[in-house]
C-alpha cells in the first residue's frame, strides 16, 4: 500500500521533470501553435478529472441526503473557486500571454513570476491527488486505489507539456538550460508536498470527503477558466486549442473510466 501511494504522489512531479527536460532536446521558444495545443490538451484532462475523479465522487458520497447530495458538492466547489481566487490576489505572478502582473506589487524578476503563475495551478492538482488518496486509505467505498492511480496518471500526463511551458520559454530568454530546467521543476514541487500534507490528515478526512473532493474540482476548473482557456484561445485565431482540450477530455475519461 505504502508503495502505491508514493508512486501515485510521486507521478505528477515527474511528469513535470520530464517535461522541464524537454529544454536540452529541443531548445527554443515554443510556437504559438504548439503552446496552445498544449495547454488546450492540459485544460481538457483537468475538467475531465474534476468532473469524474472528483464531483462525481464527491455526490456519491453524500448519496445519503437523498435530494440534497448537491449540497457538500456545491458548497466544496465555491470554496476551491474561492481559494484559488485568494491566492491569486496575494501571491505575485505573471501569465506568459500578458505582460501585466496580477497581486500585489513586488520586485520578483519577470522568470520568478512565470513560474509562480504556473506553481499556483500546480497547488489544486497535489491537493486533488492527496484527497483522493486520503478518501482511499480512510475506508471510503467509492474511492479505489486504482481510480486514484487514474487521477495522477492524468495530471502526469498533463504536467508533461506544463513542464515545456516553463523551460523552454525560459531559456529562450537567454537563460541558461540548467536553470531553465531547474525553474521547470520547481515548479511541480508543491505538487507532491500538497498530496503529501493532505495524506497526512486521512485519519480526520473521511466525514469531509464531500467537500474536499469538491473543493479539489473547484480550484482545479478556476484554473482552467481564469488561465488556460484564455492561453489556449490567444492570438491568431485557430481551433487547434478546442481540438487538443477535446484529446486531453477524452483521454482522462478513457483513464478514469478504465481504472476507476
Amino acid at each position: 500500500m505504502t508503495q502505491m501511494i508514493w508512486i501515485a504522489v510521486l507521478l505528477p512531479f515527474l511528469g513535470t521533470g520530464l517535461g522541464a527536460a524537454c529544454v536540452f532536446i529541443m531548445g527554443g521558444a515554443l510556437r504559438p501553435g504548439t503552446q496552445r495545443a498544449l495547454t488546450g490538451f492540459a485544460a481538457g484532462v483537468m475538467v475531465a478529472a474534476s468532473v469524474w475523479s472528483l464531483l462525481v465522487p464527491a455526490m456519491e458520497q453524500a448519496a445519503d441526503m437523498g435530494q440534497w447530495a448537491f449540497i457538500p458538492a456545491v458548497a466544496g466547489f465555491w470554496l476551491g473557486i474561492l481559494f484559488l481566487l485568494l491566492l491569486d490576489k496575494t501571491v505575485p505572478h505573471l501569465h506568459w500571454n500578458s505582460d501585466q502582473p496580477e497581486g500585489p506589487r513586488t520586485r520578483l524578476k519577470r522568470t520568478t513570476m512565470l513560474t509562480l503563475a504556473v506553481t499556483l495551478h500546480n497547488i489544486p492538482e497535489g491537493m486533488a491527488v492527496g484527497i483522493v488518496l486520503a478518501g482511499w486509505m480512510a475506508g471510503s467505498s467509492t474511492i479505489t486505489v486504482t481510480g486514484a492511480l487514474a487521477l495522477s496518471i492524468g495530471i502526469a500526463i498533463q504536467n508533461f507539456p506544463e513542464g515545456a511551458i516553463i523551460s523552454m520559454p525560459l531559456q529562450a530568454e537567454g537563460m541558461g538550460k540548467g536553470k531553465a530546467f531547474l525553474y521547470g521543476v520547481l515548479s511541480g514541487v508543491v505538487e507532491p508536498l500538497a498530496a503529501l500534507l493532505t495524506i497526512c490528515a486521512a485519519g480526520y478526512i473521511l466525514p469531509a470527503l464531500p467537500y474536499l473532493l469538491s473543493f479539489a474540482a473547484g480550484a482545479m476548473l478556476y484554473v482552467v477558466v481564469e488561465e488556460l482557456i484564455p492561453e489556449m484561445s490567444a492570438g491568431e485565431h485557430s481551433n487547434l486549442g478546442t481540438v487538443f482540450f477535446a484529446v486531453g477530455f477524452s483521454l482522462m475519461l478513457a483513464l478514469d473510466v478504465a481504472l476507476g
